[in-house]
């Protein structure tokens, strides 16, 4: 049985996902390991979201209110919120393996990790998976992390004994969630990749995720503004991310 201190903490960040979020639940219901808490943020859902995630509200599962459009606070909250010693992200409409957690706790655990993430595999708006398995290296500085956006946000896990709340903390900045991976790397920190799909990632044509032109400004102004980059380095690392994203979708 897993020791009270080894609670997991899996923060969603819900929007107008009323067609998914039960599944998205469920699927951390399902999970072998279950010492976790769930952390569920409303970020002023416009459908029935708010109503079906407060009617399943208990002992772990706690529904927030974010104060504004923002998935970067709404996480943010969520990480305030966070009472266990692990950190997990889940997005509302993807879906984790029945072993996901148990896997990757013990994979932090031979690597004395404090960051780490793993594998995932592209589904539809269904959830019904493409066949397509992201790899991951097995380990990630930040330097590397520039050229290669493979780390998933609903993949991560974070061990809050070697971090604090500070340093994951997300800047409200598009891409949130890659300047904060960057962000942990640059002090020091070594990500360690469990290379496994254990993850499904729902993709539909609506979602900001496959605007192409949105991610190639996203990245940009990731390594220009936030990472102040100079213009020939970032160019760099473009293209190295640009052959790396086509190469996922393969």
């Amino acid at each position: 049985m897993a020791e009270l201190n080894e609670l997991v903490s899996v923060i969603i960040p819900v929007y107008n996902a009323e067609n998914c979020i039960g599944d998205t639940i469920a699927s951390i219901r399902s999970q072998d390991y279950t010492n976790w808490e769930i952390i569920l943020v409303d970020d002023k859902s416009t459908d029935k979201s708010l109503s079906i995630i407060k009617s399943l509200e208990c002992d772990n599962i706690r529904v927030f209110e974010s104060t504004g459009k923002s998935a970067a606070r709404a996480r943010n909250l969520g990480i305030k919120e966070a009472k266990g010693r692990y950190i997990a992200f889940l997005d509302a409409d993807d879906l984790w393996d029945p072993k996901k957690l148990s896997k990757q706790l013990e994979f932090m655990k031979s690597c004395d990790a404090a960051f780490s993430f793993t594998g995932y595999e592209f589904a539809d708006e269904y959830g019904v998976s493409v066949n397509k398995i992201v790899q991951v290296p097995r380990t990630i500085n930040y330097k590397q992390a520039l050229k290669n956006t493979t780390i998933f946000t609903s993949t991560v896990i974070f061990d809050m004994t070697k971090l604090t709340k500070e340093d994951i903390f997300m800047p409200e900045v598009k891409s949130e969630d890659t300047a904060t991976w960057w962000k942990v790397l640059k002090k020091g920190i070594t990500g360690y990749g469990l290379n496994e799909g254990l993850t499904l990632y729902r993709r539909s044509s609506g979602t900001l995720s496959s605007n192409k032109i949105e991610a190639i400004r996203r990245i940009w102004n990731l390594y220009r503004k936030v990472e102040n980059l100079s213009v020939i380095y970032s160019v760099w690392c473009f293209l190295f991310w640009a052959i790396r994203a086509v190469i996922r979708r393969i």
